[in-house]
């Protein structure tokens, strides 16, 4: 891609770009990633953003760290004023880790388990989240997330199109919300987990919709338990 020939100082986007860190730094906490600043900005281009964030960089106003995907830090305003949050923001920075998105669940009817369905996002697909969000003893080496699909745990402020945050288990407590596997029909669900009278009930968070009983436990496995919900802007996705 063929960009103008810089001019000297800052032009309206450079402006705009720094804004945008400003205002995440000072009401986030944490730096936003490169296509929220684009969003933002109004910047359809991920690669125009990085041409910016680059000159900004040689300019001193910022300061990147590229091996992850919230690696900007704001050190210098517009006004060239320092930055005196820049130490806070580089431990947000160095709180977030990126949790793999490996596939949809179904948050409805249990759906058929396509052939590809661990594989539908590319190995840097993912959701950047912060250590504190998250409780202290979930290892982040056994999280990952998925994309729900469907609408059976609305009231459980869990919408189509969320991410669930899921801890690897193979077996729950009642009361849990858990995504199995019916594997006599090599189905998934993300439902409340309860065990009654040698039945399992997986009970949705929907008042329209009725409860799925499994008569034969062995026919269910637990695949993970849901640990935290990041809730979807409209248009929005997992980056």
């Amino acid at each position: 891609m063929m960009m103008a020939k810089r001019r000297k100082g800052l032009s309206d986007r450079h402006k705009k770009i720094l804004e945008v860190l400003e205002d995440y730094q000072d009401n986030v906490g944490y730096p936003p990633s490169i296509r929220e600043i684009g969003k933002a900005a109004n910047i359809s281009s991920t690669s125009v953003v990085n041409y910016y964030l680059n000159q900004l960089e040689e300019d001193g106003y910022i300061e990147r760290d590229r091996k992850i995907s919230r690696g900007v830090r704001l050190v210098k305003t517009v006004a060239g004023e320092l930055k005196e949050t820049a130490g806070s923001v580089a431990s947000a920075i160095d709180e977030m880790f990126r949790i793999p998105v490996v596939g949809r669940i179904v948050a409805s009817a249990p759906a058929p388990v396509p052939a590809s369905d661990f594989d539908y996002y590319d190995a840097e697909t993912g959701v950047d989240v912060a250590r504190s969000l998250l409780p202290s003893k979930e290892k982040s080496e056994e999280l990952y997330a998925l994309e729900v699909d469907g609408d059976s745990m609305i009231d459980a402020m869990v919408n189509d199109g969320d991410i669930v945050i899921m801890k690897k288990a193979s077996n729950a407590t009642n009361g849990e919300m858990v995504s199995v596997w019916l594997t006599d029909k090599d189905e998934t669900t993300l439902k409340y987990f309860y065990k009654e009278n040698g039945r399992v009930r997986l009970q949705p968070a929907n008042p329209t919709m009725d409860p799925i009983m499994i008569d034969d436990p062995s026919t269910l496995e637990i695949q993970g338990k849901v640990v935290m919900v990041i809730r979807q802007v409209e248009g929005a996705k997992a980056v």
